[in-house]
């Protein structure tokens, strides 16, 4: 196996976003400051990867049209996931594996603001038996964390603890689209939004793009002072029909760490929309009281669609890069209450 290395990371998250949907007046940016950090110039990319939906965008093939941000001449090999980006950094990984390109740049996008999102992405459950009831994400969310509740798993506390540590931890956060902690108190003496989730609860609609590099051997120690070493990887899934598995865990998430290796983590970037969720994947990655959970704050500050779990990678990565941290996870989520589940484990040590 080569050694793969993130060497670079560069985000934009806001509420909302007055502009074109393919995004690509945030890509440029996010290019060329990616660009800056490596040392790197457009020729140097080997490969370029996205993940971003169609259907989000509203257009057909609004991936393509976000291809102007890299540049219309000389050709360059690209290709795109429908998913979250981080499995489009998945691919470019499994791409730098072959041999045939050292350095790969893999980005993302998504206008949230522009519909009604959680109604949207009830197109994503079982088509026959799910769909046509249109249950949206933040009701499907209330009944599993009722679900948690009423088996002794969590209570409304645990969950606002939760919430506390994450707006807190964002302050620190230029990028976060919600921040500013309060106490356990006075966040359950708030409203209730879907029983048994009040809004602090639930990750803020957010507009966004992110971007990073990929690099191999000695490309990556080249472009990058620290380089934040790719040790293990994998991704795995559950079933898609609710019905069919157990809500109050998470399997693909136990498996998929499982494969990647989780021994010796200290920090775990974790990519929970919902502060219930956060319970179901410490418990399911076996984590240690001792590891710092999402210090950026997390999807509860900024919850991208498509760019939100690879910047959970790229938050994780940049922990090395500054030398706070030597051994890191980044988790990426996919689908309906944690269907789809990402790890990537990096390591600051010398390779």
């Amino acid at each position: 196996m080569r050694n793969v290395a993130v060497v670079g990371f560069a985000q934009r998250q806001m509420a909302e976003f007055d502009g074109s949907p393919t995004m690509v007046e945030l890509l440029v940016p996010l290019f060329a400051e990616l660009y800056e950090q490596t040392g790197f110039t457009r020729k140097d990319i080997g490969f370029w990867c996205s993940g971003s939906s169609d259907y989000l965008a509203g257009r057909s093939f609004s991936f393509v049209s976000a291809v102007d941000a890299i540049g219309a001449l000389p050709p360059v090999a690209e290709s795109h996931v429908e998913m979250d980006a981080a499995w489009a950094l998945y691919e470019a990984w499994v791409k730098i594996q072959t041999g045939e390109i050292d350095t790969a740049l893999v980005y993302g996008f998504g206008k949230s603001s522009a519909g009604v999102l959680r109604r949207t992405l009830a197109l994503q459950l079982d088509p026959y038996t799910m769909t046509p009831l249109w249950p949206d994400t933040v009701s499907l969310a209330g009944l599993q964390a009722r679900l948690g509740i009423e088996a002794g798993l969590w209570d409304e506390a645990t969950m606002a603890a939760v919430a506390q540590r994450s707006l807190t931890d964002a302050q620190d956060n230029p990028h976060a689209v919600r921040r500013g902690g309060s106490s356990v108190e006075e966040l359950l003496a708030r409203p209730m939004y879907a029983d048994p989730l009040r809004k602090h609860d639930c990750a803020p609609v957010t507009d966004g793009a992110s971007a990073l590099v990929l690099a191999a051997d000695d490309r990556a120690r080249e472009s990058c002072e620290r380089p934040a070493w790719i040790g293990g990887i994998a991704h795995n899934v559950d079933p898609l029909h609710l019905g069919a598995r157990e809500l109050t865990s998470s399997p693909s998430s136990r498996r998929a760490g499982d494969a990647a290796g989780l021994d010796g983590i200290e920090i775990a970037e974790l990519h929970a929309p919902f502060t219930h969720q956060e319970l179901v994947l410490r418990e399911s990655f076996g984590l240690r009281a001792d590891v710092r959970i999402s210090p950026s704050g997390g999807a509860l500050a900024g919850n991208p669609m498509f760019t939100a779990g690879l910047n959970r990678i790229g938050e994780a990565a940049s922990r090395i890069h500054s030398g706070e941290a030597t051994r890191v996870m980044g988790h990426a989520t996919s689908g309906p209450l944690l269907q789809q589940n990402l790890v990537c484990v990096m390591d600051g040590a010398t390779k």
